[in-house]
């Protein structure tokens, strides 16, 4: 993980990452313009360590923390199948305030807690990332979480402590490049298996960008055989 893999990987075309903690992503959103956006179940999580090391039956930080992030995941329950516009507004009227009085809590509870400790790890992580958590509230478009891509990408990063090796570095590179056109493909509402034929049929015969394009699992709607 280093920012030279982040600026290769992007570019200006893209508006908008939502990221974890790791400050190697800092060049290329600064570079290229990138909004950044925090994941609220990265700082979940964090909270809800704090909470498993509390005394059994004992209400702490972490509970209260939690208790105000649960209102902005039950709120985006609600939204799920909602327009972008619809949830946005939604988020200025019902999410702004819950986040406004997370953050007043936030800014009291710090001094309260050492930063060593669970709780203080957590709190703090949420301070340091607050400019980026808060950014999903700008654009309805903008998920709360990465969790849909984290879920994606989960079978591949528990399956290769079992497949240890690929035969060559190419054969590596092919098998991540073919994982993620399936599973763009599955994320874009497209049965994998008749993508696949249909892109493979197609291929030889793009001969541009905008026919290669065309092939894309999010530009399914320009190619009548992929829909």
């Amino acid at each position: 993980r280093r920012q030279e893999v982040p600026l290769s990987l992007l570019d200006e075309t893209v508006n908008a990452i939502m990221v974890d903690g790791y400050e190697g992503y800092g060049k290329a959103c600064t570079d290229y313009q990138i909004a950044r956006l925090g994941c609220w179940d990265h700082a979940r999580r964090k909270l809800m360590d704090a909470k498993a090391l509390q005394k059994k039956g004992k209400t702490g930080k972490a509970d209260q923390g939690l208790a105000f992030i649960q209102k902005l995941y039950a709120l985006e329950k609600t939204l799920k199948d909602q327009p972008s516009d619809e949830r946005y507004r939604r988020r200025q009227d019902d999410a702004k305030p819950v986040i406004d009085k997370l953050h007043a809590w936030l800014e009291k509870s710090l001094p309260q807690v050492p930063p060593q400790t669970a709780i203080g790890k957590a709190l703090y992580y949420l301070h340091s990332q607050w400019g980026r958590l808060i950014r999903y509230l700008d654009d309805g478009a903008y998920p709360i979480d990465n969790n849909r891509a984290e879920n994606a990408i989960r079978p591949f990063t528990v399956g290769r402590k079992n497949w240890l090796f690929a035969n060559s570095q190419a054969g590596a590179k092919a098998s991540a490049n073919l994982y993620s056109l399936i599973e763009t493909a599955k994320a874009n509402g497209l049965n994998p298996y008749e993508y696949l034929k249909v892109v493979f049929k197609e291929l030889p015969n793009a001969q541009s960008v905008d026919a290669i394009e065309k092939l894309l699992p999010w530009n399914a709607s320009l190619n009548p055989e992929l829909m």
